[in-house]
């Protein structure tokens, strides 16, 4: 898809995703001291021009790179998410969903991680991003409600089901763990004791 704007200039979504996917490879290698908007752009191999065409400067396109990220996380944890389903079936769902895109985009989440850990993240939360994750909340809100799980700040429960997976999956991709069936279903049971009341 091309969109045309002030006169001969276009944005190329295929451009644009390649100046994601540089962006993220570099910054796992390098780290965000060291980028710079030259080494992205030879990566992506484009001109250093072409990215200002799709963002205003390296703060724009990484925030617009981390909530492109972060969109793609949500549509995989909630996919096949239907309301009629238990609290718990949803709950497993979520979570199964979860895994399977942490391992098998490590990049994204490698990236995701690093952002979610860098003074970057102030200039990105609370406006854009929150509403991504609605569906995860309510559900542990309805869990509270039906007595299924904790009376704790929603905050915290999230905390106790969302750093097991990052921390065992960051020793997944050093290979000092395997996410197999058997290890991926008592994850996802260990979770939800965590959490239930």
């Amino acid at each position: 898809m091309i969109i045309y704007y002030s006169g001969m200039r276009y944005k190329d979504k295929n451009k644009n995703e390649a100046i994601f996917q540089a962006t993220i490879q570099l910054l796992n290698e390098i780290g965000f001291s060291e980028i710079s908007m030259s080494k992205i752009a030879k990566r992506a191999q484009v001109s250093p021009g072409t990215i200002y065409v799709y963002f205003e400067n390296k703060e724009d396109m990484l925030r617009k790179l981390f909530l492109n990220v972060e969109q793609k996380i949500s549509s995989s944890m909630f996919q096949g998410l239907h309301h009629p389903l238990p609290v718990k079936a949803r709950f497993e769902l979520v979570m199964s969903n979860f895994i399977e895109f942490t391992i098998n985009h490590k990049d994204e989440f490698l990236f995701f991680e690093q952002f979610c850990n860098s003074p970057l993240i102030d200039n990105v939360y609370p406006v854009d991003s929150n509403s991504m994750f609605e569906p995860l909340y309510k559900l542990i809100e309805e869990g509270k409600e039906q007595k299924l799980l904790k009376d704790y700040d929603t905050m915290l429960l999230l905390v106790l089901i969302y750093a097991p997976v990052t921390e065992l999956a960051k020793q997944y991709f050093r290979e000092e763990f395997e996410f197999n069936d058997k290890n991926v279903k008592d994850l996802i049971q260990a979770s939800w004791d965590a959490i239930r009341a």
